[in-house]
């Protein structure tokens, strides 16, 4: 246990500093987080709020979202006394939908949702000189468990080098809420889901691809899945036309 707390406040040290590098290399006065009521949000908004302070904010954005996850949002904001706003994309999200003539049970509309987000973070960031901070973990963008343009949209990321179980460790050491760290991880694009039963895989299986150098029972899915998400990793391809241009 002590093993562990020692390696969790290590990896806050890191981050902290690194946070702190990158706001004074752009000349921003702090962060901007979405929270969730995850534990990945919630790591990230206690974070900002440890380096930074009051300089920090952390925006709730429901969405149709369930009630549960507002619970554990509020829970943080109260726990770690979070500078915070809140801004419900309900109305425009429905709006959106019926403009676009979409199934609201497709994938094409719940990736709406990120969208909207990531839109409110950066007018609401650059309102007030932050970055954007994501919440994406190593897992997560390995095998490209995100929205592109949506919550992969973002400045600066954090926990991008953590596993899921690393992020655990973390919440831990910070005093992240039990009941938070402890739920099952869901982006809360509908009612029942969930991060693992979208994946079809585990986090467990996935941190162990990742701390094995790529070894585990599920490498061979994991390695599709790395290759077919590879364009979500990068900045759009550009066709090279001149080759003598800089």
């Amino acid at each position: 246990m002590a093993e562990t707390r020692k390696k969790a406040e290590e990896m806050v040290l890191i981050i902290e500093n690194w946070l702190r590098s990158k706001m004074d290399d752009a000349g921003c006065a702090g962060g901007i987080v979405g929270l969730s009521g995850g534990i990945d949000s919630a790591v990230v908004a206690a974070l900002l709020k440890r380096v930074f302070g009051e300089n920090m904010l952390a925006v709730k954005m429901p969405c149709h979202s369930l009630s549960e996850d507002g619970d554990h949002a509020d829970l943080m904001i109260d726990s770690f006394d979070l500078p915070w706003t809140s801004v419900d994309l309900s109305d425009v999200y429905d709006r959106f939908t019926e403009i676009l003539s979409l199934d609201k049970n497709s994938l094409a509309a719940a990736n709406i949702k990120p969208r909207l987000r990531m839109t409110v973070l950066y007018a609401l960031a650059q309102d007030s000189n932050f970055l954007v901070c994501g919440t994406g973990n190593k897992a997560e963008l390995t095998v490209g468990y995100f929205t592109k343009h949506g919550d992969s949209g973002a400045d600066l990321l954090p926990l991008a080098d953590l596993t899921k179980g690393e992020v655990r460790e973390v919440a831990r050491f910070l005093g992240v809420p039990a009941v938070i760290v402890e739920k099952a991880p869901s982006a809360g694009l509908w009612e029942g889901q969930t991060d693992e039963k979208e994946m079809g895989l585990s986090y467990d299986q996935i941190d162990e691809y990742i701390v094995r150098g790529g070894k585990c029972e599920a490498s061979d899915e994991i390695d599709r899945r790395f290759k077919l998400t590879e364009h979500k990793r990068k900045l759009p391809e550009a066709c090279i036309v001149f080759e003598d241009r800089i």
